[in-house]
């Protein structure tokens, strides 16, 4: 039998309605993933569109899986990257909503704080334990959305739940009853969605959602959770590991809608920024992140990293002020001590900083020969040199004119004499067997030596 898909508006065989397959025995995909081994990729060469939704955006989770791999912010660090968070975001609220837990009484004074602070985006939203007295604090704190867990793989049903898929179903749609009549928006969190039986479980119990849906009249929200970080984005792979079956699965065949579909990723195999825009690629208006990617194990998808990602995708910022993520990176450091990786993209000390001494002489020709963009610009962080063994005349040259604030077209240049001094002293470190780098405060004090003894008047930066 053919009938009309609302999504495709084409005539489709209706064998695409996928029966709920409750199984005794759990299915743990052991052909990809045996304990012992490394997970596989497999493949079987089903390719399906690219399907972009016509609205993208981002949401937060820092206060909620941001804590779960460091100890707890405290209320005046919550409140205060929230407010960097909106500045962000731009007046278009591309980072759309950030999620709090609401157990502990600091929970509730950091979540009361953001909320006075009367911003529209991100709206702030929780994350809760699946029960009734939950749905009654978070509706009576005036949160109008929190997100559910609803584990969606035979790991969890089976070993965690010690129950089985079609039981598993009916306890999550009680629950998700009970948060709509409660007057709470659900966002159901399909844990470990990357180890879970597509067709046999998760398309199944998203179209019973989105019947629900239909039935209350309020809006139901599935995030799809790689709990693991086993997703993919190979052409032509196998489910349940590949993103954009998953993504445009959810969409095809359960018939749940771009603006429901959110991604929530994780980076143990380094791909949680790929995922997150393959997801988008596909068929999600949303992905997750959290700051500087802090969460559990190896951290979910760096914030800043997808609103580069957006306006690569985009060709625009469309009004995000990438500028405060080099505030939110100096707040890391300076307030909340937190020692960022400094090779990490955008945030990390030495980002755009080269030590090759051929890379610095291209910086001092033409910036864009070595650097990724206008990182001054777009950052607040003009590209760098550190200086070491292979720096070279044009890497001392290069750093010392970013130190010393120079009238137009007064820069020095290789051959002065403040810099052959400075490279003469950089050459003796490491005759004499000098194997690290040479920090900016020792580079300081030299250059300040120097500048004395030729009478050099120049203000240091």
């Amino acid at each position: 039998m053919f009938e009309i898909d609302k999504n495709t508006n084409l005539l489709e065989r209706e064998e695409f309605k996928y029966p709920l397959q409750n199984v005794k025995r759990p299915n743990l995909f052991r052909s990809l993933f045996n304990y012992d081994e490394i997970p596989k990729v497999a493949f079987n060469h089903r390719i399906v569109p690219i399907s972009m939704p016509k609205d993208i955006w981002i949401t937060d989770t820092t206060f909620r899986d941001g804590q779960q791999a460091r100890e707890p912010y405290t209320v005046e660090q919550i409140v205060h990257l929230f407010s960097l968070l909106h500045k962000l975001s731009g007046p278009k609220g591309i980072i759309r909503q950030s999620e709090f837990f609401v157990y502990s009484k600091k929970d509730r004074e950091a979540l009361y704080k953001c909320m006075e602070l009367g911003y529209e985006f991100p709206e702030v939203t929780s994350w809760i334990r699946a029960n009734k007295d939950d749905f009654s604090l978070v509706k009576s704190i005036g949160i109008k959305e929190t997100g559910i867990l609803v584990s969606s793989s035979d790991y969890h049903i089976f070993y965690k739940m010690h129950s089985n898929r079609k039981q598993a179903i009916q306890h999550y749609l009680n629950i998700i009853r009970e948060c709509i009549e409660t007057g709470i928006r659900p966002r159901c969190h399909f844990e470990d969605v990357t180890r879970a039986d597509f067709y046999g479980f998760v398309v199944p119990f998203a179209m019973q959602l989105m019947n629900l849906m239909e039935e209350y009249k309020i809006p139901i929200k599935i995030r799809l959770c790689d709990t693991m970080g086993y997703a993919i984005t190979y052409p032509g792979s196998v489910l349940p590991r590949c993103v954009q079956g998953l993504v445009y699965g959810l969409y095809h065949y359960a018939g749940v809608p771009h603006e429901l579909l959110e991604w929530h990723g994780h980076n143990d195999f380094y791909k949680s920024v790929t995922n997150a825009t393959y997801a988008w690629l596909y068929g999600a208006s949303s992905v997750n992140c959290s700051l500087l990617g802090l969460g559990e194990r190896t951290g979910n998808t760096p914030l800043e990293a997808m609103v580069i990602e957006y306006a690569q995708m985009r060709g625009s910022l469309d009004g995000m002020d990438t500028t405060v993520i080099t505030d939110i990176a100096d707040y890391y450091k300076n307030e909340i001590d937190f020692d960022i990786p400094p090779m990490m993209p955008f945030v990390g000390e030495r980002f755009n900083m080269t030590s090759a001494g051929i890379h610095a002489d291209g910086l001092m020709k033409n910036e864009e020969v070595y650097n990724i963009f206008n990182t001054e610009k777009i950052l607040k962080r003009p590209c760098r040199v550190s200086i070491g063994s292979s720096s070279g005349l044009a890497g001392v040259t290069h750093w010392v004119n970013q130190r010393i604030s120079l009238p137009q077209g007064k820069a020095f240049s290789k051959q002065h004499e403040l810099i052959q001094r400075i490279k003469d002293w950089v050459d003796a470190q490491y005759a004499e067997g000098r194997v690290t780098i040479i920090g900016d405060d020792e580079m300081e004090q030299i250059l300040q030596k120097h500048l004395q003894e030729l009478n050099i008047e120049y203000e240091v930066k």
